[in-house]
């Protein structure tokens, strides 16, 4: 698919349907993850897939809506802050390095058919707890990884004219 056609075709799937998932359709969603760069080519970051079968209700402490829990898949974004590139300032590119990743495995995913929502409003001590993330492992998104048992709807952008300026603010 032109990358173009599929930047305007994916979108926030929130409604799954519950069929399972092929490995191999999974593991090209995750390499398309790790084929993201980072700052420095640290690639300071970790991704945790969880079967959502038989763990629904534990899962939605870390998200509380149903249709974040009907995918077959949960993935987790998660960044290791002290392994990340510093710029002089401090600024710590953790966040940036794993929305990166994120973000082309969101896309892959919608390349292949399978659909995904942004998760960022999660409960972080429950990931934690729940993931049995170590110290120093931030969890920095979510996503519900599945076919879309929804159709994508109309989805409003602002207008280029209102988010680009050119050569000065």
């Amino acid at each position: 698919m032109e990358f173009s056609e599929l930047i305007h075709k994916r979108y926030s799937v929130r409604a799954y349907r519950t069929d399972p998932v092929d490995d191999a359709l999974v593991q090209q969603v995750l390499d398309a993850a790790r084929m993201a760069p980072t700052a420095c080519n640290r690639q300071p970051f970790q991704i945790v897939v969880v079967h959502t079968a038989g763990r629904q209700q534990e899962l939605s402490r870390i998200y509380g809506r149903p249709w974040f829990v009907q995918a077959p898949l949960i993935v987790a974004a998660c960044g290791i802050p002290a392994q990340n590139w510093v710029r002089r300032d401090g600024k710590n590119y953790n966040d940036v390095d794993v929305t990166i990743a994120m973000d082309h495995l969101i896309l892959a995913a919608a390349n292949a058919g399978l659909g995904t929502c942004w998760v960022a409003a999660f409960d972080p001590a429950a990931a934690r707890e729940i993931l049995q993330l170590p110290e120093g492992v931030e969890p920095v998104a979510f996503t519900p990884l599945g076919y879309p048992a929804d159709s994508r709807g109309s989805i409003q952008r602002k207008p280029l004219t209102e988010l680009v300026r050119w050569e000065k603010w």
